[in-house]
């Protein structure tokens, strides 16, 4: 059977364990182990590897012995509770071997936790485990986690007591890290609340999110923004010696130039458009933009996004100009525009 959506994230936190198995697959490998991680700890428990009720298998290994993953899920332990036997990077060549285990497999045997990477629809792996009518498939995908994958990761790293706002920020992070780093983030969280018994706020999240390119983007785009001009340079000179490309400094101005626009532009007003725009803003921010877009208005955020647009071409265009000169020039246009 397949999994998918709200479904395979609870099926992930709570998983049954009367059932045959799971196959979880995907392009991104660190997504598919946390996935992997999470099943088989709710399966097994914290005990579970030191009762050596969790056996893993290379899928390598079937190839010099086909029946070692049907003798593993019927193999005896000495403690009691849920067994698991995990195959890792399985493809279809495991597909014969792992059929046959799930064809043996009866109640009381061993949970099957199959790991693979991208998997097509017609692959004989994945049709063993959407076919079979006790065992779940689940694809994992790069989208952005959703609303139900971050409450879950919250109440996992024992976080329960969220704001608003907060939640808002952590969706916005979750977006912006890789599923490693996000968790990490979390149980940074985590230890910096704990004991602290008050609902986690926007200042929390920004205490323990780690520093990304993208934040020193941002930084470059304010400055433009509140014509700081005697910052500019040395900002520059900065994230450049960072490696941080042109284009990267480029979209990330044009982003910022977009939601400014449709802030000035919108008919409840800027403080409205900045409430309004998707995905919302961090909180530190807010009334910062909303003061930008009062002061640059709507007309001259239009002159801005031309200048933008210009820009954008000539950095993607076989121009022999430096590239970060290019920028740079845009960027001091930019802000000369904002003191008008």
């Amino acid at each position: 059977m397949k999994l998918a959506g709200a479904a395979a994230v609870r099926y992930f936190a709570k998983p049954e364990a009367d059932r045959t198995g799971l196959l979880i697959y995907g392009s991104d490998a660190m997504r598919v182990a946390l996935r992997r991680q999470e099943v088989i700890a709710a399966l097994v428990g914290p005990a579970g590897e030191a009762e050596m009720r969790l056996a893993r298998m290379p899928a390598s290994d079937l190839r010099k012995d086909p029946a070692a993953l049907t003798d593993a899920i019927k193999a005896q332990g000495f403690f009691p509770g849920a067994r698991v036997v995990f195959l890792e990077d399985a493809t279809d060549t495991s597909a014969p071997a792992v059929r046959a285990a799930l064809e043996e497999w009866k109640p009381g045997d061993a949970a099957i936790i199959v790991t693979a990477g991208s998997l097509t629809a017609k692959s004989a792996l994945r049709k063993l485990f959407e076919d079979h009518p006790n065992a779940y498939a689940a694809g994992i995908y790069d989208d952005p986690p959703g609303h139900d994958e971050v409450e879950a990761a919250l109440r996992t790293a024992g976080l329960r007591d969220i704001g608003r706002e907060a939640m808002t920020d952590l969706m916005a992070l979750a977006r912006e890290l890789d599923p490693g780093d996000f968790r990490q983030t979390l149980e940074k969280i985590a230890l910096y609340k704990h004991g602290d018994p008050a609902p986690l706020a926007p200042e929390d999240v920004d205490a323990c999110a780690p520093v990304t390119i993208e934040a020193d983007v941002d930084d470059v785009v304010h400055i433009v923004a509140e014509a700081r001009m005697q910052e500019l340079g040395p900002f520059l000179r900065r994230i450049e010696g960072q490696g941080i490309n042109p284009v990267t400094i480029c979209i990330g101005t044009t982003r910022h130039f977009r939601s400014l626009h449709a802030a000035a532009s919108h008919p409840g007003g800027p403080a409205s458009g900045i409430g309004s725009l998707r995905p919302p803003v961090n909180f530190k921010n807010r009334d910062r933009m909303v003061r930008q877009a009062e002061s640059w208005g709507m007309h001259r955020l239009e002159q801005a996004l031309t200048i933008l647009t210009d820009t954008d071409l000539t950095l993607r265009s076989s121009s022999r100009a430096p590239t970060m000169a290019v920028m740079e020039r845009a960027l001091i246009r930019l802000a000369m525009l904002a003191r008008r």
